[in-house]
C-alpha cells in the first residue's frame, strides 16, 4: 500500500438507528499512484470522487472511476483502488452499514457486480452532504438525517439500472419522531426538529403530513399532552411543574392546550383519575 497524500476524517460510530450505522466520514487528496489494498473491510464504504480519476478492483474485476462518480466497497469483499498517475483523484468517503444500507445501495444500482455510481446530472450534493456530516459530527440525529438524504440523492440521481424503486423518505419522519421523543421536554419547535434532522422546515412538514397524517407541530403537541396526562395520573407534581417537564414555558399555555386536547383542565383530569 502507498499511503502518501493529505487526508482528514472523523470516527463517529453512531449505531442507534434501526436502519443503519454511521461509522466514519472523511476526505482524501491523493498523490500520483496512491493505492490502497487489497483489503477486506467489515463494513460498507462509499467513495465520491471530487476530482481526478482512478481504478477500483473489486473481486478481481477492474472499474474506471472519474470525477463526479463514486464507488461502493461492500463489506467482506476484497477490494483494491488506485489513483491515476497523471490525474490522481480526490474523494470524500462515508462508512455506513446496517440492516437497510445494502438494500438502499442496491436501489441505487450499487452492488458487487456493479459498484460504480454514475449520476444523470451534477452530483456535488453528495460532497455537500458528507461535508455537512463532517462539520456537524457531534449531532447524532442531524447526521442520521443527512445519511437518509444521502441515500435519497444517490437513488434518485443514479444512471445505473435499479433493481426496484424505494423511497427512504419515511425514514426522515422516523428520525424526526425519534428527536421529538428525546427532546419533547425542551422548548423545541418545528424549526428545531427540521434543523436537527438536517431538513428544510417546509420539506419536513410535507413529508411528516404524508406519513403521519398530521403536521410535526401537532404531533409534538399531542406527544407532550399524552406525557402530561400520564404524569398527572402517576405523579404528585404540580400542574406548573408538569407543564415545564413536558416542554411548556408557562402553565397558562399548557392548561389551554390540555383543555383543548382532552376537553377538561389538567387539575380536573387528575381528580377524575383519582375517583
Amino acid at each position: 500500500m502507498n499511503y502518501s497524500g493529505i487526508d482528514r476524517g472523523k470516527f463517529l460510530d453512531y449505531t442507534a438507528s434501526n436502519d443503519f450505522a454511521l461509522y466514519e466520514v472523511g476526505f482524501y487528496k491523493c498523490q500520483s499512484d496512491y493505492s490502497y489494498g487489497p483489503v477486506i473491510r467489515d463494513h460498507t464504504i462509499f467513495h465520491y470522487v471530487i476530482s481526478g480519476q482512478g481504478i477500483l478492483v473489486l473481486e478481481d474485476e477492474t472499474f474506471q472511476v472519474h470525477a463526479g462518480e463514486g464507488f461502493l466497497i461492500p463489506g467482506n469483499t476484497k477490494a483494491y483502488y488506485k489513483a491515476d498517475t497523471s490525474d490522481p483523484w480526490e474523494y470524500a468517503w462515508i462508512h455506513v452499514d446496517g440492516p437497510r444500507a445494502k438494500e438502499l445501495f442496491s436501489k441505487a444500482g450499487l452492488i458487487t457486480k456493479s459498484p460504480v455510481y454514475k449520476p444523470v446530472s451534477d452530483s456535488m450534493e453528495i460532497f455537500d452532504i458528507i461535508n455537512e456530516i463532517y462539520d456537524k459530527s457531534d449531532r447524532e440525529i442531524y447526521c442520521y438525517g443527512k445519511v437518509y438524504e444521502f441515500f435519497d440523492f444517490i437513488i434518485s440521481s443514479s444512471a445505473t439500472p435499479k433493481i426496484a424503486s424505494v423511497d427512504p423518505k419515511p425514514n426522515y419522519v422516523k428520525n424526526a419522531v425519534r428527536f421529538i421523543s428525546l427532546k419533547y421536554s425542551e422548548p423545541i419547535g418545528v424549526k428545531d426538529i427540521a434543523e436537527a434532522c438536517g431538513l428544510n422546515r417546509s420539506y419536513l412538514t410535507r413529508l411528516f403530513k404524508q406519513e403521519m397524517g398530521v403536521s410535526p407541530q401537532t404531533y409534538l403537541m399531542r406527544f407532550r399532552l399524552k406525557r402530561a396526562a400520564n404524569l398527572l395520573q402517576e405523579s404528585d407534581e404540580s400542574v406548573g411543574v408538569i407543564a415545564y417537564m413536558v416542554g411548556y414555558v408557562d402553565v397558562f399555555t399548557f392548561s389551554k392546550a390540555f383543555k383543548r386536547g382532552y376537553g377538561i383542565a389538567p387539575s380536573e383530569y387528575r381528580e377524575k383519575g383519582k375517583q
